[in-house]
């Protein structure tokens, strides 16, 4: 991604922003609906979508969602913006993507997905309202 103006970088972290809540609003839809592994795969989506607007918002470019989660921990968990349960949470909810998404004969289940629901809702409200805060203070004028 190239430099981005002021006003590029705002609509990009509006639009990461509306991603995140769309796509944590597909969430109880999967679960309610036996779609398990599609839950912690949207659940995934939704923090890294806020993970994103982060990192946008302050000018950090990643390539990769390693990347993401690497300049996450960085920027915002080591310098106690977020705490250091939400990096770790993070970091583990990557892993529980990747083996539903791509591991055989590996099924997330209810119970799986009900412990980590409200986890993801915090995680992304969280970072939603730090992503409000820098619009509020970064109106393009």
């Amino acid at each position: 991604m190239s430099e981005l103006n002021q006003q590029q970088r705002t609509d990009i972290v509006r639009y990461r922003m509306e991603n995140a809540r769309n796509t944590l609003a597909e969430v109880e839809f999967q679960i309610n609906n036996g779609f398990y592994n599609t839950a912690v795969n949207r659940m995934y989506y939704a923090c890294y979508y806020a993970v994103c607007a982060l990192l946008i918002a302050n000018k950090i470019q990643t390539k990769s969602h390693d990347g993401a989660r690497q300049m996450f921990s960085l920027h915002f968990v080591k310098t106690g913006i977020v705490s250091k349960e939400y990096g770790r949470f993070y970091s583990n909810l990557f892993e529980e993507r990747t083996t539903g998404d791509y591991e055989d004969l590996f099924d997330h289940d209810l119970a799986s997905c009900k412990e980590l629901y409200p986890m993801v809702k915090e995680f992304v409200a969280t970072l939603l309202h730090i992503g409000e805060e820098w619009l509020k203070d970064n109106q393009v004028k």
